[in-house]
């Protein structure tokens, strides 16, 4: 759905795996195409399975490109039983780097450039130095892998409140580990929800690393719901967003069973 306000145009995407999610996973497409969107994004749709059935893959790729929206983004495996992903998980780097040539051939087949590869949580007992040596390596071949399609892979800052084992809390440390790897198209993804709950300046965040940003999410905080029913003042965010330029999409990753797209104008 695109919104103009005070000159500023503004494209926001669906995050089809928090809303809609009344619907089976594969319906979800063409409601948010139905609600107006243009565009929507997943976290990993099959499971806890890193090389889904070429069935599998074809039925989520044909929901998406029959609805007529676009998928502007895409997890890499992530909720798995170690934690939040994958990248720094010791014992379990073969189903990353399968993953890698599944999810960079979705999406290759639907056109989406943004691919969100989580860290993974700390596991008891491993060393936190290898795990984020592991890390920086499978990072780098994912964003490899997404250059072949002209893609970027984003890597994101969760919370720990919600996500006390996951070591990638901060704007500034995912920052550390972009410029670790080194990889021109591996970029920030700015998720101001996250960010609200560890306590960020979130317009200071933006202004620091705006030549970061590589895609933004948003929620209202502390309920990961809707825009207007909590704490943060998305018009000023959003002015702050205006300000260093980001003109990407803006993904809705809240909770709202209501499907209430009035806060937007």
């Amino acid at each position: 759905m695109r919104y103009t306000a005070a000159g500023a145009p503004r494209k926001f995407d669906v995050h089809c795996s928090i809303l809609f999610t009344d619907l089976p996973l594969l319906e979800r497409p063409a409601a948010a195409a139905a609600a107006g969107f243009e565009a929507v994004e997943f976290w990993w749709p099959f499971g806890e399975n890193p090389v889904p059935g070429d069935k599998e893959v074809d039925a989520f790729v044909s929901a998406i490109a029959d609805s007529g929206v676009r998928l502007i983004g895409l997890n890499f495996i992530d909720l798995v039983p170690a934690g939040k992903g994958l990248a720094s998980i010791p014992g379990r780097e073969r189903e990353f780097r399968d993953n890698i040539d599944v999810t960079v051939g979705i999406a290759e087949r639907l056109g989406c450039r943004s691919l969100n590869a989580l860290y993974g949580n700390r596991i008891p007992g491993a060393d936190p130095a290898a795990q984020d040596a592991l890390a920086l390596e499978n990072l780098a071949l994912a964003a490899a892998a997404a250059a072949r399609i002209d893609a970027q892979v984003v890597l994101e800052a969760l919370n720990s409140i919600e996500s006390p084992d996951y070591p990638i809390t901060s704007a500034a440390r995912a920052v550390e580990v972009i410029d670790a790897v080194g990889a021109p198209n591996l970029r920030f993804l700015c998720d101001l929800y996250h960010l609200a709950r560890m306590g960020a300046d979130l317009h200071g965040v933006i202004a620091e690393f705006a030549p970061y940003i590589g895609h933004v999410q948003i929620a209202d905080a502390p309920e990961r719901s809707r825009p207007g029913t909590g704490t943060l003042d998305f018009a000023s965010l959003f002015a702050a967003l205006d300000a260093v330029g980001y003109d990407g999409w803006i993904g809705l990753e809240y909770k709202d069973p209501e499907h209430d797209w009035s806060w937007m104008r």
